[in-house]
């Protein structure tokens, strides 16, 4: 929605969007444009920023007070700061990464960086294409597109994530799995990064309204209410499925033990079965004088088939119990 409709800004390139349309459909006035430049890294942003909005001052590129927290910070009065995480998923290791977008939005500029492969700017160019007849000032156009396509991407996590909560599930119950306890703590731990990232987000949004001039409100407030509650349903979601993966490690924990209980009992069951013939070898070993069976000519016969019913019938009552 460029100079260039089919091609999305590239780092350092400034382009101009349509902020309104014209007195005729389709048309494009330049008046009605505001420059977006996005800039390839954080220092670059900064010394841009700086240009556009002197109040920032400061070396915000090095600043720790920007890292890793989403800031909201209005500067001189009519250019607001923004920063805030994103988050991605890769599918392949099963891994949350997250990196850091910044905005920088002035009345008739803006300027943007995105650090990481969230992306968070290609997925507002999309939105912005598909909404250029928009009425709404192109500032606060292109701060909405950026912020529902952060919270898009958030979402897209989160059921990712979902996903592989599900599969992980499954390796629970399987008992081919060796221990799925790495693989359990593992997505526990992204669940855990990805809402690290997420919780400054909601508790930032709401300062683009302007709390001295709702008329500076970069969001409208309807539709900021419903973008914190999009982001606090993704955080019960992946709360919920931590939830689920402390579940999934209580039962492997009860599993593991009710095997070792069935491996004790078969244990002691084949212990008491082979202790029996033992005893009765025991008996005929003391050659006792007054033994009889020592001098039966089936004596040592005896003894033996002695031994195998014996060992037979504990065989048969712990099969009936389960133990074998």
């Amino acid at each position: 929605m460029g100079d260039d409709e089919s091609s999305g800004p590239s780092d350092g390139r400034e382009l101009r969007y349509v902020g309104t349309r014209g007195p005729a459909a389709g048309t494009r006035d330049d008046a009605h444009r505001t420059p977006w430049k996005h800039v390839a890294d954080r220092e670059a942003f900064f010394a841009a920023a700086r240009e556009l909005a002197p109040g920032l001052g400061g070396d915000g590129a090095r600043d720790a007070r920007f890292r890793p927290v989403a800031v909201v910070r209005w500067v001189d009065d009519d250019h607001v700061l923004v920063l805030t995480p994103t988050v991605w998923f890769t599918q392949d290791d099963r891994q949350v990464h997250t990196g850091e977008l910044g905005l920088l939005v002035g009345t008739d500029a803006v300027v943007t960086f995105e650090d990481g492969g969230a992306g968070v700017h290609d997925a507002a160019l999309e939105r912005l294409d598909g909404h250029r007849g928009a009425e709404a000032p192109a500032p606060r156009r292109v701060t909405l597109a950026l912020v529902l396509a952060l919270v898009g991407v958030a979402s897209r996590v989160e059921v990712a994530l979902g996903d592989a909560v599900a599969e992980t599930e499954q390796l629970v119950f399987d008992r081919g799995v060796p221990d799925p306890v790495e693989q359990v703590y593992g997505l526990k731990r992204e669940i855990t990064e990805a809402r690290r990232a997420l919780l400054p987000v909601t508790a930032e949004l709401p300062e683009l309204v302007d709390p001295g001039d709702e008329r500076h409100a970069l969001v409208d407030r309807r539709a900021l209410d419903r973008l914190v509650a999009t982001v606090e349903r993704i955080d019960r979601h992946l709360d919920a499925h931590d939830d689920l993966l402390s579940d999934m490690l209580q039962v492997h924990l009860a599993q593991v033990s009710v095997r070792q209980n069935e491996d004790m009992r078969k244990i002691s069951a084949w212990a008491a079965i082979l202790v029996y013939p033992t005893v009765v070898a025991g008996v005929y070993g003391m050659n006792f004088t007054h033994m009889p069976e020592l001098h039966w000519l089936l004596g040592y016969p005896f003894s033996l088939v002695l031994m195998i019913v014996g060992c037979v019938v504990l065989y048969r009552v712990f099969r009936r119990v389960g133990w074998l």
